[in-house]
């Protein structure tokens, strides 16, 4: 195992401004509706996976991963912590989301008690995938965010970046304690099968749910642009299916997809949000 990039925890407050939360996308509310609902995933998600890593620390015997996972965690750490601000935000404006996150609670406490440390892994690495594809598509398409408000945007594009610095971190674990043979690439292939297709039978309908409850279900209009958003131009979710395909390989590593190049934005990132929080407290 060879270690990538060093994760770094970062300490950074969005504070997302509650009066925008149901439309600050640059595409109007029902593409808003369709990034406030990936959020209500986070905190119990990134809790489960910080979780599922811990189980394994003491198989690790290489002290470069070792102080990658502290970091991993402390990043996951951050990253529900920013969403459980941001998420609240959606229940003081009506929306359903703690009911949604109760849901998911209940889910992954289930996977918790009911399947193996090994299974729980791998659905943990599985996920990651598919947040670091998500994330790699957001940074390379600045059309998908561009233009929104400056503090969801910026929690967004960091929320990426970190997605980025991490996304190998609990794939080297799992490979640590389970190898690279035919057993681990069963392993990891079905969780990635059943992981995005148990989240995205949450997700769509919590979508369509909270779509409606800003009074955008029968907008014609805006599905049509949420349907172009996905699928078409700028294609969120069109362009991750090949990269989702690729976990399949059997010698595959998340960093086969090499996007460092953008951690490079990480910099003036921390600076926009520092401005930012100097101007809110003006």
């Amino acid at each position: 195992m060879k270690m990538h990039i060093m994760p770094v925890r970062r300490n950074l407050k969005f504070h997302v401004p509650d009066e925008q939360v149901l439309n600050w996308h640059n595409w109007g509310p029902t593409v808003t509706q369709f990034f406030n609902t990936l959020s209500l995933f986070f905190p119990e998600g990134e809790r489960f996976f910080i979780n599922s890593v811990r189980k394994y620390r003491d198989r690790i015997d290489d002290p470069e991963l070792q102080e990658a996972v502290r970091h991993f965690i402390g990043q996951e750490a951050m990253h529900g912590r920013e969403h459980e601000d941001y998420n609240q935000k959606m229940v003081e404006a009506g929306l359903p989301v703690d009911t949604q996150e109760l849901i998911v609670t209940k889910l992954l406490d289930a996977v918790s008690r009911y399947l193996p440390d090994s299974m729980q892994l791998a659905a943990t690495v599985a996920l990651e995938h598919l947040t670091a594809i998500l994330a790699d598509v957001l940074l390379r398409e600045p059309d998908l965010i561009d233009g929104s408000d400056p503090a969801y945007q910026k929690l967004w594009h960091w929320h990426a970046l970190e997605e980025t610095e991490h996304k190998a971190v609990a794939f080297d674990v799992f490979e640590t304690v389970f190898g690279r043979g035919l057993k681990a690439w069963l392993l990891r292939s079905s969780a990635l099968v059943l992981a995005t297709t148990i989240f995205f039978a949450l997700f769509y309908p919590f979508y369509l749910i909270n779509t409606w409850k800003v009074g955008q279900l029968f907008n014609l209009k805006g599905w049509w642009q949420s349907f172009r958003f996905q699928w078409l131009s700028p294609g969120g979710l069109r362009r991750v299916i090949l990269p989702w395909l690729d976990w399949f390989k059997p010698g595959f590593h998340p960093w086969d997809h090499d996007n460092r190049e953008y951690l490079a934005e990480m910099d003036q990132l921390i600076g926009d949000v520092e401005g930012y929080q100097k101007d809110q407290a003006a």
